[in-house]
């Protein structure tokens, strides 16, 4: 999951993920802490989101300055409970609804979301994207989702894919994290075509992979744009995942049935072949293996002028990219490397951060309950608004219900099992929708 890039990328965050390197010193500030997740998008002084607010909103997760990043933590930590069963607080789905601009866009934050968007609102693609993906997951907000999907695709670029900022060139991260947004909404990414050239979003993500071309330890990496083209960790994890059509949430990897790491095969000429996103993936999981395994099962990034240092973020989103690659073995190991040296980040990083560590725990089918010694959705759900199923129970408060009624436990214990005899069918279905 790439939203969160290190100052180090020449990349903007998006996924899942650490992604954005590019983008204002303000916003840089929160990502101080190794490979912290901080906001997918690089704002310019004059076209900034609304100002930070004296005093936090009511529902929203998180006590640091939203101004970059409100809309893309908000989403990934409702994501993230809605994927470990937790149903969140009404107050927190509501703030990020209301965070929405007519049109279908989002932007980081809103400081006046009862005002209207103007031309000078930064509508941002990877906070849209992202809100996409929690909305979709939670349900009951299809007119939200629809018309963010809507402004998605007004924006895409000719080349297929996305631009953090619409009207710039596109990024690997951004055609990533809308292409997982696409996918969660019902959306086949490959019917998505440009008005100009009719290219898909996997036309425009598999331009920004260094082919055979490149050097021998570079071949399957992908850049973040291609201008300066170079190997980028965070573009390659974010572009694994959006090549095999999956977003932040990916169902756990089966080890029993682990897909061997292959880099890109460049003899015979292997580059005919360069336009397949399958195997475009498994180019950028063989160079994120070939990175961790370099590097002690963790990627790498540094500040501008420092050394590099580990980067906690991007290797979460990697763990997510091996195990949606059907790479479990590979996986587990830097997830183990998350385990013991994780904790200390995400606490100091906040909601965004504990989630990603949610996501790539479930990727692996490892229990984030039991993290390292750590309760990773209690303290999650300590970021925020307390989830709804937890205040009716302990409280009996009914303000964090759906409807206007109160939920009873046998209630929700009835939707546990009519969502578990349902599992296979939904898994059926969203597949068939990925491509």
């Amino acid at each position: 999951m790439a939203p969160m890039a290190s100052m180090a990328h020449q990349a903007p965050l998006t996924h899942p993920v650490a992604f954005l390197a590019r983008r204002a010193a303000t916003a840089l500030a929160a990502a101080a802490v190794l490979g912290a997740a901080a906001a997918p998008a690089a704002y310019a002084d004059d076209a900034a989101p609304s100002a930070s607010p004296k005093k936090l909103p009511d529902g929203l997760y998180g006590t640091k300055d939203p101004q970059y990043d409100g809309v893309w933590r908000q989403s990934l930590a409702l994501l993230a409970q809605d994927t470990v069963g937790v149903r969140p607080a009404a107050s927190g789905v509501r703030w990020l609804v209301g965070q929405q601009c007519a049109d279908g866009a989002f932007t980081a934050f809103r400081a006046e979301p009862g005002k209207s968007c103007d031309a000078k609102t930064m509508r941002d693609t990877n906070q849209t994207a992202a809100a996409v993906q929690a909305l979709a997951a939670l349900g009951g907000h299809g007119d939200s989702v629809q018309k963010a999907v809507g402004w998605l695709k007004s924006v895409q670029n000719d080349d297929g894919g996305w631009s953090s900022m619409p009207g710039s060139a596109s990024d690997a991260n951004s055609t990533s994290v809308v292409i997982g947004a696409l996918a969660a909404a019902g959306e086949k990414p490959r019917s998505v075509t440009s008005k100009k050239g009719g290219k898909t979003p996997y036309d425009g993500l598999l331009t920004f992979q260094l082919g055979c071309d490149a050097k021998e330890g570079e071949r399957g990496a992908f850049t973040f744009q291609l201008k300066g083209a170079a190997p980028n960790a965070d573009a390659t994890a974010a572009a694994a995942t959006g090549a095999l059509g999956k977003g932040f949430v990916v169902e756990p990897a089966d080890q029993r049935a682990d897909a061997p790491v292959k880099p890109l095969n460049c003899k015979d000429g292997g580059d005919a072949k360069k336009d397949d996103p399958e195997r475009a993936a498994a180019g950028g999981d063989a160079y994120l293996v070939a990175q961790l395994d370099k590097n002690g099962q963790h990627l790498l990034s540094a500040m501008p002028g420092a050394e590099k240092q580990p980067d906690v973020g991007n290797t979460a989103d990697a763990v997510v990219a091996l195990a949606a690659g059907g790479h479990g073995a590979a996986a587990a190991k830097p997830l183990k490397w998350l385990e013991k040296n994780a904790t200390d980040w995400a606490k100091q990083n906040g909601p965004a951060a504990y989630a990603q560590l949610v996501l790539a725990a479930h990727a692996t089918g490892t229990d984030p309950r039991s993290f390292g010694g750590t309760d990773l959705v209690a303290a999650l759900n300590a970021t925020g608004p307390e989830p709804a199923a937890a205040a009716q129970k302990d409280t009996g408060d009914a303000d964090d219900t759906t409807d206007g009624g109160g939920i009873g436990v046998w209630w929700v214990i009835g939707v546990g099992l009519a969502i578990g005899a349902g599992i296979g069918f939904l898994l059926s279905s969203r597949k068939k929708n990925q491509l």
